[in-house]
């Protein structure tokens, strides 16, 4: 970790993120504080907060990679930032769910031209033997601002009001925009057919290369799956709060914290794992780990076990996170990164909109222990298949 945080534009990049990430998480917190206070959202208006942002992203990323393989990785980082930018505005003067639901579609259709950009900026001032440390660096990032954020948000709203979370989210844009417009990121860039079929001809390219990389299709289903049942378990954690622990809000807020407690100390665990064990085998155990956090959830009904479960399920999310990330970044070619992230993208946000339009619907009708012994066994049922087939590939080699 050190001799990455040696890497002057990393450290840059980071900041970026690390700005960017904090007015986001301040204008999502203002969003759901107006749709649940203010307009008196039902449950299935204020879920629709995340599956606008999320859905949107699911059809448009893989389109949006082949532009980001083609396009200069700077100008798109910096464009997009400043695009959103101007987007966010409008959330200032939203009277209605439906004009919040419209500004969040446009961001996510954006944030699908950033991310993959992103993360071909990442590869290209990384080597390759610091992309794990690289990526728990960023994971931190996230989550410190996930953790710190809230309560700061929280106050802003109680001295002023939810706009000024909204213009100081427009201002971080451009922050992030003007630290990008610094980094030497370098990446030749091939002269760009106009024509709609060459655009179709390298997204096929880039999902046949995905479906027939092995390890690169497992990667994106073990990621698919550790984000299915995160989203199941945190659908479900305040009615498990209120029902099974029979606990109050305080508890819930609690938890999720601790989800973000236990995705730092992943991070510290997998830089010093990664020396020992091959990010294969990271990667299953991380969702070894989430599936016996899970199934200690619907096993046990107290508030100590709920703990430390939480915490165990963070700690696997980051080691299934990262160990896919850095995975990918380096099974995959510079020319297609672009393509094959963004397509991890759509997968994950589809995995998450699943998990938050089914979770409910199975609970209600199995109860939130049973829905909880489901995900549990799915998610063990991949990672043993996962883990049996990096053996048998490991003595075949």
């Amino acid at each position: 970790m050190r001799d990455v945080l040696a890497i002057a534009p990393l450290r840059k990049l980071t900041v970026a993120q690390l700005v960017s990430l904090f007015g986001d998480f301040l204008a999502i917190f203002a969003i759901f504080s107006i749709v649940s206070f203010r307009f008196h959202g039902s449950p299935a208006q204020v879920s629709g907060v995340m599956v606008a942002y999320m859905l949107p992203q699911a059809f448009v990323g893989p389109a949006a990679g082949v532009f980001a393989d083609r396009w200069s990785v700077k100008k798109t980082m910096i464009v997009s930032d400043l695009i959103r930018a101007v987007i966010v505005i409008p959330l200032v003067f939203a009277s209605s769910i439906w004009q919040i639901y419209g500004v969040l579609i446009a961001l996510s259709i954006v944030s699908a031209f950033f991310a993959p950009a992103q993360t071909i900026g990442l590869r290209s001032l990384v080597p390759m033997e610091g992309l794990m440390s690289a990526n728990a660096l960023m994971m931190q990032t996230y989550q410190l601002t996930q953790i710190l954020s809230p309560g700061i948000a929280a106050v802003l709203i109680r001295l002023t009001s939810e706009q000024l979370c909204f213009w100081l989210d427009a201002a971080t844009f451009l922050t992030s925009a003007a630290i990008v417009s610094t980094l030497p990121i370098e990446r030749k860039t091939t002269v760009a057919s106009k024509e709609f079929s060459t655009v179709l001809s390298d997204l096929a390219a880039g999902m046949r290369f995905i479906f027939t990389h092995a390890t690169l299709a497992f990667t994106i289903l073990s990621m698919a799956a550790g984000m299915f049942a995160v989203r199941c378990y945190s659908a479900l954690i305040a009615v498990y709060v209120r029902d099974i622990l029979h606990a109050e809000t305080g508890l819930f807020g609690t938890l999720g914290t601790l989800v973000g407690v236990g995705m730092i100390i992943g991070t510290q665990v997998l830089t010093r794992a990664g020396k020992k064990w091959s990010k294969e085998h990271l990667m299953m155990g991380g969702l070894f780990m989430v599936a016996a956090g899970i199934l200690a959830l619907a096993i046990f009904g107290n508030v100590p076990i709920t703990v430390l479960a939480t915490l165990e399920l963070g700690v696997g999310v980051a080691l299934v996170i990262i160990s896919a990330q850095t995975l990918m970044q380096g099974q995959t070619p510079m020319e297609m990164l672009g393509r094959v992230t963004s397509s991890l993208m759509s997968v994950l946000a589809l995995a998450q909109v699943s998990g938050l339009l089914l979770s409910g619907s199975i609970a209600q009708a199995v109860g939130i222990r049973n829905s909880y012994f489901a995900t549990s066994a799915l998610l063990a049922v991949i990672a043993a298949a996962g883990w049996r087939l990096v053996e048998k590939r490991k003595a075949g080699a």
